[in-house]
């Protein structure tokens, strides 16, 4: 699980799983704030932090070609263990409502949402923005 993270690949990864992906000098922005970390694989990667006992997603990007060969499942649980090992009580993120897959997933993971952002994510080509669904983990130590 664990390799060097390079911003750049990191991006490519992003940009083959969303539209619009972020570029090398976001993601390198977010490794460098306080309590961030990445683990990644050949086909994803997960980007969060921790800090003060709680812990945050910021994004899980799995390529088409992987998704549904459980990748997703193990980077999140390889986060979840570094969010304990950091301290951390409790994990949150945000995914879109309209994202079954990713949904299922927090869902199974034991999340369960505690909030709502509308209009959150923006969408290409003209279509309405989509909320963003607020998903809490109480993490057991």
């Amino acid at each position: 699980m664990r390799r060097p993270i390079d911003p750049s690949a990191l991006a490519d990864l992003h940009a083959q799983a969303f539209d619009p992906g972020w570029s090398a000098a976001e993601i390198a922005g977010l490794l460098d704030t306080p309590g961030a970390f990445a683990l990644a694989e050949d086909q994803g990667f997960i980007l969060a932090r921790a800090l003060v006992g709680e812990a945050e997603i910021i994004t899980l990007a799995v390529v088409p070609a992987a998704r549904r060969q459980g990748l997703a499942s193990r980077l999140l649980e390889a986060a979840i263990v570094q969010s304990l090992a950091l301290g951390a009580e409790t994990l949150f993120l945000e995914v879109a409502e309209d994202n079954a897959p990713a949904l299922a997933l927090y869902q199974k993971a034991g999340f369960s949402q505690v909030g709502r952002r509308r209009g959150y994510y923006a969408r290409t080509g003209g279509a309405a923005p989509v909320d963003a669904l607020v998903m809490r983990l109480t993490l057991n130590r």
